[in-house]
């Protein structure tokens, strides 16, 4: 039996690398009317496509159950309103090995010196979901240390 896939996914490629990024932290929010989150609902890890696949549901559902989303530990349907993605880019660019950044790899031996140095700690991507949402949401982050980019995937 095939994992269903959820309503939202997320694909990070490093462009500064030509790499998908792995092992990025993302947490996904549902912003309230004044455009702030408390928590996160749902938290996710790329993988070595660079692709969040799963999300895994906060333990504490109440906030979710309230706004009719998550049942049972299962993102089953996707309300209209904002969300936010966050993608803990900091700690990403710190943990890149530096014998990923040799001059092998394509990238001069300049940047292998600053690694771990990023201008955007982490990168917070909003949308809105209209009323009726489709059946699924993809994200895409093109990203480097000192840029990114997103737009709407399928």
């Amino acid at each position: 039996m095939s994992t269903p896939v959820p309503p939202v996914t997320c694909h990070i490629l490093d462009t500064t690398r030509g790499k998908p990024a792995k092992d990025v932290a993302c947490e996904i929010y549902y912003l309230t009317d004044s455009e702030t989150a408390s928590a996160p609902f749902a938290t996710g890890i790329t993988n070595a496509d660079g692709r969040v696949t799963h999300w895994t549901l906060a333990s504490e559902f109440s906030k979710g159950e309230e706004l009719g989303f998550i049942s049972s530990s299962v993102w089953e349907t996707l309300h209209s309103g904002n969300y936010k993605i966050r993608f803990n880019t900091k700690t990403y660019f710190s943990d890149i090995s530096s014998s990923e950044l040799t001059s092998s790899t394509g990238v001069p031996s300049s940047f292998a010196a600053n690694r771990g140095a990023t201008f955007f700690p982490f990168i917070d991507i909003v949308f809105e979901i209209p009323n009726p949402p489709d059946h699924h949401y993809h994200v895409p982050l093109l990203l480097s240390n000192y840029g990114y980019s997103t737009y709407r995937g399928s």
